[in-house]
This record gives structure tokens, sequence and C-alpha cells, in this order.
């Protein structure tokens, strides 16, 4: 087994701690093995990353699943606007979320923000989720190909609906096509809506 230099300190200090590599990238920067990297570190009694520390570190190195639009035009700035706020309202925002997550039963609401994912947020269609929640007297297969035609996201990305037994009519007027979720699993995508919102809030209020 290769072993690591001790005038390379310095720098596995600064892989590690200033760059956050993962001892494995550190092992093939130096051409040696993960072992070898581990047995430095021991040796010269450099402080592990803590279970936490190392999955903050891996959630900040992990790929994007989607492309923001840059330079935005006068008419965008507006959508993007109109996204956020309807997020603010009616999406889920605690730190538990796995990602985007927005529930309603306003059509033309959904398509609005699903616009705003897909023209702002530069989303990957194959990524889109949607949950759809009725009650038992509705027609739910009727109900997911009526928002399958109206998101344009296919069926096979529509997970099982909810649907519930204890009818009450007074919310067939309100839900007459039920309520759906409009999910994007991207915990990356959640932080930056939350900062978007918080910058909204500074703006506005």
């Amino acid at each position: 087994m290769a072993a690591i230099g001790v005038k390379k300190l310095i720098l596995v200090k600064h892989l590690y701690y200033d760059e956050y590599y993962s001892m494995k990238r550190i092992a093939e920067k130096l051409g040696v093995s993960p072992d070898a990297v581990i047995y430095f570190m021991r040796q010269h009694s450099l402080k592990r990353r803590t279970l936490k520390e190392d999955s903050v570190v891996r959630f900040m190195y992990k790929p994007l699943s989607y492309r923001m639009k840059e330079n935005l035009t006068a008419e965008q700035e507006i959508l993007k606007t109109v996204g956020v706020t309807l997020y603010w309202g009616e999406g889920y925002k605690t730190e538990k979320s796995s990602g985007i997550d927005l529930a309603n039963s306003d059509v033309i609401m959904v398509k609005v923000f699903l616009r705003f994912l897909r023209g702002i947020c530069g989303v990957d269609e194959k990524r889109l989720r949607v949950l759809l929640y009725c009650y038992s007297n509705q027609d739910s297969g009727k109900l997911l190909r009526f928002w399958s035609k109206e998101t344009k996201i296919p069926l096979v990305q529509f997970t099982k609906p909810y649907v519930r037994k204890d009818f009450n009519p007074a919310m067939l007027d309100k839900m007459p096509y039920g309520m759906v979720h409009i999910r994007y699993s991207d915990k990356k995508l959640l932080k930056v809506m939350m900062e978007w919102i918080e910058e909204t809030k500074i703006k506005y209020a």
C-alpha cells in the first residue's frame, strides 16, 4: 500500500477541511488507496467529519436535477414572482420536505405553477410527480386522465391517488376535479425556493 508522505499534510488538510473532499477523492488525487488516506489522517490526528457533517457535504456536491433560467426577460421576472408567491402561500415549506410540493384544486393555478417550474427553474420533466386527492364518489380514473391532460404530465408519473371515504357533499363544488400535489423531489430546489421567498418578504413587506 502506497503511503502518503508528511509533506502532503497541508494539502490533505486543505482538501478535506477547506475543499470538503471525501477521503476517496483525496485518494484519487494523490494516487493512493482510501485506506492510505485513513491511516494518514489517524497518524496525524486529523479529525474526521461526523455523519451529519458528511451528509451536508454530500448534499452540497450532489449534482443539480434542474437548470435554472438566467438573464430573465421582464415577463419571466413576473412569472418568477408569481411562482414564488404561489409556493409561499400553497407549498410545503418544512425542512423535512424532500423537495417541492404544492397542493391545490385550482386548475389554472396548478398550470401557472408548472409553467414557472418548467420555464424558470428548468426542472427535469421525468422527475415531476403528481398525487391526486379526491373523494370516493368521484371517478379517480377520470380525474387522473383530466389532470394528466391539463398538466401535460404522463399518467405513469402519477402516484397512487388518495381517496377519502368520508364523502362530504359540500366539498364537491369546491373540488370538482379533486386536488393535486405537484411534487419535484430535489431539496436543493426547495432551498432556492425558500431563499426566494425570504427575498420576497424583504422586498415587499
